[in-house]
Order: C-alpha cells, then sequence, then structure tokens
C-alpha cells in the first residue's frame, strides 16, 4: 500500500497533482463545447498557434502567457471574421491560420539560437517542474473559465444545438461564438505555460470526448470529464514515476487509453446485448393452396 502513495509524498509530484485536477477543470469546462461543436481542429490548431506569440515573448524577454494568448487570440479572431465565408469552409480557414502562425513561430525560432529548449518545454512541457505560482494561476483560470461557463451557459447551450432558435430568442450567437473562442483561448494560453500544449490539448479532447460515452447532460458531462482527466491524472504520476516516463506524456497517453477502454467497453456491451436478444420468428409464407 504505500508503494502506491509514495509517489504522492514529494513535493514536486503533489504540486504536479494539483495542477492537473486544476487542468482537469478548466478544460472539462470547455472541451464538451469544443466537442459537441465540432470545433476539435481549432483546439489543436490553437495549441500550436500560439508559438509566435511565445517566439516574440521568449525573445524579448517577455511573459510567455501574454504572447501566447495574443497569438491565439488572433487565430481566434481570424477564424471568428471568416466562419461565414462562402468561398472555403471553417476547417480550410483554420487549417490555412494554423499553418500560418506555425510557420512564423517557426521562422521567429530560426533566428533564435538559444530558443530550441523553450520550444521543446513549449511542446512537451514539464508537469513535474510546476510552481506554486503556476497552480495560483491555473485555480484563476479554473475560477474565470467556471464563472463565464455558469454565466453564459444557455447561449452556450442554444449556440451548440440550435444557431436558429438561439438567434430567434435574441441570444445573439454571433457574440456567444466569440465569447466561447475566448474561453478556449484563456484554457490553452494558460495551460501550455504550465503543462506544455501536448498535455494540455489532450487533457482538452480525451476526458471530454470519453464523456461523451457515458453521459448526455452538459452539467454530468463536464463532471465526468472532470473525473477522468483527474484519474488519468493520478494514475498518470503513478506511472510515470516508477515507469521513469516523461510525466506530462504518460498523463494524455492514458487519457487516451481510457477513452478507448471505455469505448471497448461500450462496443462489448453492444454485442452481448444483441446476442442476448430473443431473435423474431420467421414469418410463415402465406399458402397458396386452394387459390385458382
Amino acid at each position: 500500500m504505500s508503494s502506491l502513495v509514495e509517489p504522492f509524498t514529494v513535493s514536486f509530484v503533489v504540486r504536479a497533482l494539483v495542477g492537473g485536477v486544476l487542468l482537469a477543470g478548466a478544460c472539462a469546462l470547455v472541451g464538451v463545447w469544443v466537442i459537441a461543436r465540432g470545433m476539435t481542429f481549432l483546439g489543436e490548431a490553437m495549441s500550436h498557434g500560439m508559438l509566435p506569440g511565445v517566439a516574440v515573448a521568449s525573445i524579448l524577454g517577455g511573459n510567455l502567457v501574454v504572447g501566447a494568448a495574443a497569438s491565439a487570440f488572433a487565430m481566434a479572431a481570424g477564424v471568428n471574421a471568416l466562419r461565414h465565408s462562402r468561398e472555403f469552409g471553417r476547417d480550410t480557414t483554420i487549417g490555412l491560420l494554423f499553418v500560418g502562425m506555425l510557420s512564423v513561430g517557426v521562422i521567429i525560432v530560426s533566428h533564435s539560437r538559444s530558443f530550441a529548449t523553450d520550444l521543446t518545454a513549449f511542446l512537451f512541457g514539464d508537469v513535474l517542474a510546476i510552481r506554486w505560482s503556476d497552480l495560483v494561476m491555473l485555480g484563476v483560470a479554473v475560477a474565470v473559465v467556471a464563472a463565464v461557463t455558469v454565466t453564459c451557459y444557455r447561449p452556450f447551450l442554444a449556440l451548440t444545438f440550435d444557431p436558429r432558435k438561439a438567434r430567434t430568442l435574441g441570444l445573439r450567437p454571433d457574440l456567444t461564438n466569440a465569447v466561447m473562442l475566448a474561453l478556449l483561448t484563456i484554457t490553452m494560453a494558460v495551460a501550455f505555460s504550465v503543462v506544455g500544449t501536448l498535455l494540455a490539448f489532450g487533457m482538452l479532447i480525451a476526458p471530454s470526448a470519453a464523456a461523451m460515452l457515458v453521459a448526455r447532460r452538459m452539467p454530468a458531462l463536464m463532471l465526468t470529464s472532470f473525473l477522468i482527466g483527474s484519474v488519468a491524472t493520478v494514475v498518470g504520476l503513478w506511472v510515470s514515476w516508477y515507469a521513469a516516463t516523461a510525466a506530462g506524456a504518460t498523463i494524455a497517453a492514458v487519457t487516451v487509453l481510457i477513452f478507448f477502454t471505455i469505448l471497448g467497453a461500450r462496443w462489448i456491451a453492444t454485442t452481448v446485448r444483441r446476442l442476448r436478444s430473443p431473435v423474431p420468428a420467421p414469418v410463415a409464407a402465406p399458402s397458396l393452396e386452394g387459390r385458382p
């Protein structure tokens, strides 16, 4: 029993655990909207589209979170401005902005010989290096995301499932969409600075996707996603401690593993139900005897 709790007696692992749980909370509140609206590609694009802002902030000695947020807000503004374009779809817009922002970031990085280590941290992060100040920042982000989600819950719900009805009810779907993009931007910008884009995006998508396999109503989805993300944090940190693997990548891998485990369990349960269900008796063909 002591071996199970041994990793969590170390201070930096405890900080990583708290940070992972806080991240799971923020991502649960945003991730369900992202998946329900089919914005997964936007989350991935935004997680890497922050690179130009991070690069500029790093070179100038500025705050990386501010740089990441500025870059992500620029991408979100571009997506929001072009989402009604008739010439091409939303995915095309996101793809173009993704490639453009990432290219600019790589160009900036290529002019800085000292940026290689920072780029690795940007992509993969180090959840075990979380400081108490990072936890405070994550806590503030969770509070902001929770407050906005509660305040805008009805407009978010209408925009997600019936945008036309949202406009009819006067819920201003364009403004609601902008607020939702801003919420995603804040979450990704803060998360990247603490855990890197890999774990941030993994925690945004996988737990919410897994939650949608077992729940239907939005509050239940958010709670289930949070629980899955928290469990993945505990299991991932425990595995990484004894397997000597990268903690952030291990947590991200566990979230995906949980998703496929639930998906497989659902498939097995569905197959068993079909095998146990009674086969309807064949209908006898009408007799033609006695007919002319």
